[in-house]
């Protein structure tokens, strides 16, 4: 990891009439880091992921990747993000893992045949490659949506509960795969529930609940309840004997 921002946003906003879904958030991720967001449902996590996507206009704040705005009109940022959100990837279900591949390849014409074998090796889909989508597992579905996401060579890779569906061995495989390409220079933006998962994957987290953040950081500061953890003095918790990132969440949200 080095100290190149990939990922900034400054104090973000959205506002649906008197509903503040998300209120002031700002986030710096450098290049190289995996970066962990999590909250409750209903938190604004969802509401965020989507403005950095481009796919709804802030209220208020900027985004940027790699430097260049974000926003529903500008989207040129987005050439270097890849992205596997909501509940199931957007896959062909007619279509073979392969030409799921082929399909996304067509966006990009720099992409090799050679690249869509290389994702499909990545995320382990070698002995599934030419079957039909509609006859995959879930876990496998998300296989698929990850090698989607990462085609096209993304600097930023958005992953929105990635191992869904998938069994312990299927976890293992996407945490040894996300430490590889930070390893290699990619940044991550993770959000999942499952926090132990995320505990042993991510470098810092952010916990968002009620539309702000109310503390981020280094993962193993946060757990050893040492000093460097960003809260705003309204938000400031006593955070006493953690012995995890589930006992950080539960006491930071105060969710019984």
């Amino acid at each position: 990891m080095n100290n190149k921002t990939i990922l900034k946003i400054t104090n973000l906003q959205k506002y649906y009439g008197d509903v503040h879904a998300v209120e002031d958030v700002s986030i710096d991720i450098k290049q190289g880091e995996i970066f962990g967001f999590l909250g409750p449902n209903g938190a604004g996590k969802t509401t965020t992921i989507a403005m950095i996507l481009g796919l709804i206009y802030p209220t208020h704040g900027q985004i940027e990747v790699c430097g260049q705005t974000v926003s529903p009109l500008q989207s040129k940022a987005l050439i270097n993000v890849g992205a596997l959100v909501g509940a199931s990837p957007a896959i062909i279900p007619y279509l073979s893992v392969k030409d799921n591949l082929k399909l996304i390849a067509r966006i990009h014409p720099e992409i090799k045949e050679i690249r869509i074998q290389e994702v499909i090796n990545m995320v382990k889909l070698s002995d599934a490659s030419n079957r039909k989508a509609s006859k995959l597992s879930t876990g496998m579905k998300q296989r698929l949506g990850i090698a989607m996401a990462l085609l096209h060579h993304p600097r930023l890779l958005i992953l929105d509960e990635p191992t869904n569906g998938m069994d312990p061995v299927g976890m293992r495989e996407m945490r040894i795969l996300l430490k590889k390409l930070a390893d290699d220079g990619v940044t991550i933006f993770l959000s999942s529930h499952l926090l132990h998962e995320v505990e042993q994957v991510c470098d810092r987290v952010a916990f968002l609940n009620k539309g702000h953040i109310i503390a981020q950081g280094d993962v193993t500061t946060l757990i050893n309840n040492k000093q460097g953890k960003d809260l705003s003095d309204q938000n400031a918790l006593n955070i006493e004997h953690n012995s995890d990132l589930e006992s950080v969440f539960f006491e930071l949200t105060q969710v019984a």
